[in-house]
């Protein structure tokens, strides 16, 4: 951040936000139009070193990073909206907070700040060449259209096998590890659900390698199926393990379950009864199931742009850009050797999959 930034942040009276999500928003008018309002703010939050996630027409908007003692945190998430003139600034707590401690003020009061002084930079000359340049920007317009392109990646044809074989692998194993860990007393709700669908993601993101199969409409029933199974396979284990541990007579696991049912869950040695299993159990399927869905989009997402080589994802968007329909796009491709129907559909995938990547990166 420059240093004017830097002292002006220091002279902002800060105004306090108490809240599950403390925000703070404020408004101000600006003499530009909303084309030239989005390249003014773009540069404005490269200057104050914010992460831009997302742009269109008329809103932009931007993390702040933060240094802590051992990692960078994303701490808060500013947009700034135009609309005939005026500009909404909202700044937004990322993280656990209910207290802002008025940053949110600070950095919605320091933009207003640094996007006034960084439109003094310019003069109607330079405007005109900045709202020229984003238009051509935007149109695509300085894109040289390549005489040959990257020869396709081979991939092998789409098998859904191998992910529901290795899935089932996997749902045994881990299935066993968190009984074993319940047995000794060590599970500790949302950390091992997250790192469950950390484990599932990690595997599933080299089975689909591997398969080159992506078809996420199919693939999200086979990652229900497996929570579901693991957390089944999870009690079976339990079973098993109690029943070879003590020496006792198998009772059967439906007969476990019901004792289990009829002795209670019990937390900080208070027995909520058998409500308490079933909010527990509902507790690990659907926080694994978020974590593992946050997890798995972003695997998938990233295999599907990756196979495709950027400069033909380039060439191929370029068209989109120039609203070329389906078919004509796929005749350019076949003219640059991308001639293959399955080569094709993994470029066309490729563009779905940059759309989804921008919106996993405006995720709060």
């Amino acid at each position: 951040m420059e240093n004017s930034f830097k002292n002006f942040e220091k002279t902002i009276k800060k105004k306090h936000r108490f809240n599950f999500t403390p925000k703070y928003k404020e408004e101000f008018k600006t003499s530009v139009n909303e084309t030239l309002f989005i390249g003014i703010a773009e540069k404005t939050m490269e200057k104050l070193d914010w992460d831009i996630v997302y742009k269109d027409n008329s809103n932009i908007e931007a993390k702040r990073k933060e240094t802590g003692w051992i990692n960078e945190r994303w701490t808060e998430y500013i947009t700034a909206s135009y609309k005939n003139g005026t500009v909404l600034v909202k700044s937004e707590s990322l993280g656990n907070e209910i207290w802002d401690a008025g940053k949110n003020s600070k950095r919605v009061k320091l933009f207003i700040y640094a996007y006034q002084e960084t439109l003094k930079t310019f003069d109607q000359h330079t405007l005109n060449e900045l709202e020229n340049d984003i238009e051509k920007k935007n149109n695509w317009d300085h894109y040289i259209i390549p005489e040959t392109l990257p020869k396709p990646i081979p991939t092998k044809k789409p098998n859904i096998t191998i992910p529901i074989v290795g899935g089932l692998c996997l749902s045994l194993i881990l299935g066993f590890i968190l009984a074993f860990i319940s047995i000794k007393g060590l599970y500790i709700l949302v950390l091992f659900d997250f790192l469950v669908a950390t484990a599932i993601a990690f595997v599933m993101k080299y089975l689909i390698k591997i398969s080159n199969y992506t078809d996420f409409s199919k693939l999200k029933y086979l990652l229900g199926l497996m929570i579901i199974l693991i957390y089944i396979l999870n009690q079976y284990f339990q079973y098993e393990l109690i029943l070879q541990g003590n020496n006792l007579e198998r009772i059967g696991f439906l007969n476990f379950l019901q004792i289990r049912f009829t002795q209670g869950f019990t937390v900080n040695k208070i027995n909520v009864g058998w409500i308490g299993w079933i909010i527990s159990w509902v507790i690990q399927l659907g926080l694994t199931g978020i974590f593992l869905y946050l997890k798995i989009v972003a695997v998938l997402t990233n295999y599907i742009i990756e196979r495709v080589p950027i400069e033909v994802i380039d060439f191929a968007f370029y068209h989109v850009v120039k609203e070329k329909s389906e078919e004509e796009i796929r005749s350019e491709l076949a003219k640059k050797g991308w001639s293959d129907i399955k080569n094709q559909d993994e470029v066309l995938e490729a563009i779905g999959g940059m759309q989804n990547a921008l919106e996993l990166n405006r995720i709060k």
